[in-house]
């Protein structure tokens, strides 16, 4: 199972179409953690789950959504309703309460993967104002049996060797 999971593209339609466009046929499933500020009409959005961020206006997107991807499931928000600045926790709360294996969030901006209660929470950074890091970013989330693989790039397709991380899961 692969993924690609994005976030906090403020008003990038064309950037994003551009990623989308170069992995939609290698993944299973489309991630846009939120802050996107396109419409759900967006050509850029076509078969992403996207979830609405703090400057996402409008319902056009729910708040967070799961999603089950081949054998994992997706807990995806944006979490600033989460209060991710502050801790993980309350994202790990989410992740057991929905059985989730992968949780996808944004709004720090900072690129982070890490294991915690045989969950894999990551935040694929910023594509356009990344912070702690000097490019902008996404993922490629791939499973293979108790494996799960993360892999940044930055927006040229360049996979980021020193953000990427493999971590083992009990199935």
């Amino acid at each position: 199972m692969k993924a690609l999971v994005m976030s906090d593209s403020h008003g990038w339609d064309a950037e994003v179409k551009k990623i989308v466009d170069r992995h939609r046929y290698e993944v299973d499933a489309l991630f846009h953690c939120g802050d996107s500020e396109l419409s759900a009409s967006s050509s850029a959005l076509n078969e992403v789950y996207t979830v609405r961020g703090n400057c996402d206006f409008g319902t056009d997107f729910p708040e967070e959504c799961v999603e089950d991807v081949a054998d994992m499931r997706f807990f995806v928000a944006h979490g600033h309703l989460l209060n991710v600045k502050t801790s993980e926790m309350n994202l790990i709360y989410k992740g057991m309460e929905t059985e989730s294996q992968i949780i996808c969030y944004g709004h720090t901006h900072v690129p982070l993967a890490i294991q915690e209660k045989n969950m894999v929470i990551l935040n694929p950074g910023s594509m356009r104002l990344p912070r702690q890091y000097p490019k902008g970013t996404y993922v490629i989330v791939e499973t293979k049996e108790n494996e799960i693989e993360v892999n940044f790039y930055d927006l040229d397709g360049n996979k980021l060797a020193d953000l990427s991380k493999n971590f083992h899961i009990n199935c």
